[in-house]
């Protein structure tokens, strides 16, 4: 895919449990985005259906790169 970042799979729902973001029920995460900045702190989290739309992850990231 050409990317600059790290994609991770999640298939036993661990990270997610971690995240806080996994229905335990149907052991699926919610929509969630997190962008983590180079400190490896979540700068940016978006939920549900805003999680949908990149924009304001991308927003986030762009904002990452200049500081």
């Amino acid at each position: 895919m050409n990317l600059s970042y790290p994609l991770l799979s999640d298939k036993k729902g661990e990270v997610a449990k971690l995240y806080g973001v996994l229905n335990a029920d149907v052991m699926i995460a919610n929509r969630t985005t997190f962008v983590i900045d180079p400190r490896a702190i979540s700068s940016h989290i978006e939920e549900d259906s805003a999680a949908v739309d990149p924009t304001g992850a991308e927003t986030a990231c762009k904002r990452i790169r200049k500081q």
